[in-house]
């Protein structure tokens, strides 16, 4: 027949086009969006962990440079110390020189004249000697005694007076050598104290930068990671990018495939339809007794007539 003839078998394109493994496609659409996803966050954390390191060693910089500065400041303190200090070694020395020339001056006249005792030493005696007869119940004859010797140390002591201001003089530059060496010692002390200071403050910031050098190697570290894992986040997603443009690609073509379907079901349907109705019209002009199907068509048939 006719309509026989025009249903030749044609390829199915539906099939055809899912052929193509579109289902595969969207699976590793959805399995690289979850490795996408997996790779982000460990970009992300690793970013984060450089992000605190970076914040950790700003933050020991800036107590470097604070210890840094106190060391300084402890050290300058030590150095103008040290200057005072040797300032009042300088006048002690001088004052040694001075105080051994007086004492030679003093050995010098003490031979001269003779005298073995220090005028201030005979004054002393004096007034010692003065007060216990005054203070002491002694006999007439210990007090004759004591006056006598009261008497003899007057003379030598008269005899020494004229001498009395160089012995004066060497006891003063004495105590003042005395006075200069504690206050010397006093500062040497200070500059111990201040020196172990500035030597605790330079050992702190040696141990903090140490303490940096050891976050800068896991801020290295912690950024080659985020390279790292950035890199394989661009490839994936590269890869994602491919898979959904094959996905789309594949949707598109079974889109296509099911339209050309149909139009080719509607023109066989069509082309049918036509053989059936020049069968009718051969029936009716032979006088052939009409089927329902027969009528169907022909109502069918002069409906679309009469539109």
């Amino acid at each position: 027949m006719k309509s026989e003839n025009k249903q030749e078998e044609k390829p199915d394109l539906i099939e055809e086009a899912q052929a193509e493994k579109p289902q595969d496609a969207k699976k590793a659409v959805r399995e690289l969006r979850e490795e996408l996803n997996k790779v982000n966050e460990e970009k992300e954390a690793w970013f984060a962990k450089k992000n605190e390191l970076s914040k950790q060693i700003s933050e020991k910089i800036e107590l470097i440079k604070k210890l840094k500065k106190e060391r300084d400041d402890l050290t300058r303190k030590v150095k103008e110390l040290k200057e005072e200090r040797d300032k009042q070694n300088t006048i002690i020395k001088s004052k040694i020189e001075e105080l051994k020339k007086l004492n030679e001056k003093k050995r010098k006249i003490l031979q001269e004249h003779n005298i073995t005792k220090d005028p201030s030493q005979i004054a002393r005696q004096i007034e010692r000697l003065e007060r216990s007869i005054e203070t002491e119940a002694f006999s007439f004859e210990k007090e004759k005694k004591v006056m006598k010797l009261i008497n003899q140390l007057r003379k030598e002591y008269e005899e020494m007076k004229k001498l009395s201001g160089e012995w004066e003089s060497a006891n003063i530059l004495s105590r003042e050598i005395d006075e200069l060496k504690h206050k010397t010692d006093q500062l040497h002390k200070q500059i111990q104290e201040i020196a172990a200071e500035s030597q605790k403050k330079h050992e702190e910031m040696l141990k903090v930068s140490k303490e940096v050098d050891e976050l800068r190697a896991k801020e290295n570290e912690a950024f080659e990671k985020f390279l790292e894992f950035k890199k394989r986040f661009t490839e994936i997603n590269s890869q994602l990018k491919d898979s959904l443009i094959e996905v789309a690609t594949s949707s598109q073509k079974v889109e296509e495939a099911r339209s050309a379907a149909k139009k080719e079901r509607k023109k066989k349907e069509t082309e049918i339809l036509k053989s059936k109705e020049e069968e009718v019209e051969e029936k009716i002009k032979k006088g052939q007794k009409l089927t329902t199907e027969d009528l169907l068509i022909f109502q069918k048939m002069n409906s679309g007539s009469e539109q």
